[in-house]
């Protein structure tokens, strides 16, 4: 199975403020960028807990009916009507096992913890970085601490009128 991210971050690399906000990233995604020709490319997404009970508070749940599985131990708050989550629990291995059985080609993985526990694990085969021309100085990193290099290969950088600059990677290793 195929796994991805597509994320947006500060030029700083933070994906969020310390705690959580995003107010700093474009209403409603800013200008078209790809990222719905992206989630179309998908068939499931897997977030963390952090990142669903962010989603959860937006005025309208942002992947219709596309399943979402959230990596937590604990119990989750209900999902919107008509959401379709799941909650799972293991290694990103076992997740990405899991789903693949299940039938799943192409997974959007998104939220901090969870796209470093996938890198991690050797798990992402493409990411795709928005930057939005502001520093916000402290917040939650894209990527933490690793324990080896994670080489990329640049696919292409796109610049938009806003200031948005996307770049796309494959993941070599």
């Amino acid at each position: 199975m195929k796994a991805s991210v597509f994320v947006g971050t500060s030029v700083d690399g933070y994906i969020a403020r310390s705690d959580g906000a995003l107010d700093f990233l474009p209403p409603d995604g800013g200008e078209p960028h790809g990222y719905d020709e992206f989630m179309a490319s998908v068939d499931a997404l897997i977030v963390g807990r952090h990142t669903y009970e962010t989603v959860l508070a937006f005025d309208a749940w942002p992947y219709g009916d596309k399943p979402v599985f959230v990596l937590s131990t604990k119990a989750l708050r209900p999902p919107p009507a008509g959401a379709v989550v799941e909650r799972m629990m293991g290694s990103p291995e076992e997740i990405v096992a899991t789903l693949a059985r299940r039938g799943f080609q192409h997974a959007y993985v998104d939220g901090g913890v969870t796209i470093q526990s996938f890198l991690r694990a050797k798990l992402i085969q493409r990411l795709t970085i928005t930057r939005v021309p502001v520093i916000i100085g402290v917040g939650i990193p894209l990527f933490g601490p690793t324990t080896r290099d994670v080489m990329l290969k640049h696919i292409r950088t796109q610049q938009y009128p806003s200031g948005l600059v996307k770049s796309e990677y494959e993941v070599l290793a």
